[in-house]
């Protein structure tokens, strides 16, 4: 009972410690998590609707699991606000989790327009900081190193494309507009426009993800959700 009751409470913060639970990733305001799931939305429907939202929340899992999350994040923060209602999503959240193999803590911090393509072996860990427009495809795994020059965890640019399994562990920054081949272990920095491939992963071409970000929100998109990160105030510049 102990137990449930922890996992639920919302975490201590602890500044830019890495490894522990943070408030990077969570939204500042309502009005900010509803720009975040708008440019998600349209990521997946190339619409925002109301009758898109219902359809994508209930049928599309990449698309229930950012809104639980997304929404567990702000409500954290709010518990005032929130009614006491960050218990309930947290379990939905946790539910989702194991249901459709999503593991991305509620307080990563991930830009507007993210696309999980399928489910199944997603893996974040709560430390990476995602740019917008990302695709991210089942079985991508970014994960923390805990010692070396590579201690911490990725950075990915903005309108990056992750193939199915790719691997990217530890302090690695990958460039804007590049993409990640499948099965992909990425162990060093990806330039922008990069395309890498192979184990250990090498850079293939510049030619970037051209053709693999569809759908991208639209910048008076992106411009709403400005700001919308606690992440984005805490400290200077964004993934990009």
């Amino acid at each position: 009972m102990d137990a449930v009751a922890g996992a639920l409470a919302p975490e201590q913060e602890d500044g830019n410690e890495t490894g522990k639970p943070h408030r990077r990733g969570c939204p500042v305001s309502f009005a900010k998590l509803k720009a975040l799931l708008a440019a998600d939305l349209y990521r997946y429907a190339g619409r925002v609707s109301f009758g898109a939202f219902v359809r994508h929340y209930a049928f599309t899992p990449g698309y229930k699991y950012t809104v639980l999350m997304r929404t567990c994040g702000w409500l954290k923060l709010k518990p005032m606000k929130g009614f006491g209602l960050f218990p309930i999503v947290k379990l939905l959240l946790l539910r989702a989790r194991y249901k459709y193999g999503f593991a991305i803590p509620e307080y990563t911090e991930i830009g507007p327009g993210l696309f999980l393509n399928r489910f199944g072996g997603f893996y974040f860990h709560g430390d990476t900081v995602i740019g917008t427009n990302v695709n991210v495809t089942h079985g991508v795994v970014l994960g923390y190193m805990n010692r070396g020059a590579r201690r911490g965890a990725p950075v990915i640019g903005d309108r990056t494309f992750l193939g199915s399994g790719a691997k990217v562990i530890g302090g690695i920054e990958i460039g804007a507009d590049s993409a990640v081949g499948a099965n992909a272990v990425v162990t060093k920095d990806v330039p922008p426009r990069g395309v890498v491939g192979g184990i250990p992963a090498k850079l293939l071409s510049d030619q970037g993800s051209d053709g693999y970000i569809n759908r991208m929100a639209p910048p008076e998109m992106l411009a709403a959700c400005e700001g919308a990160l606690h992440g984005w105030l805490e400290r200077p510049g964004k993934a990009s």
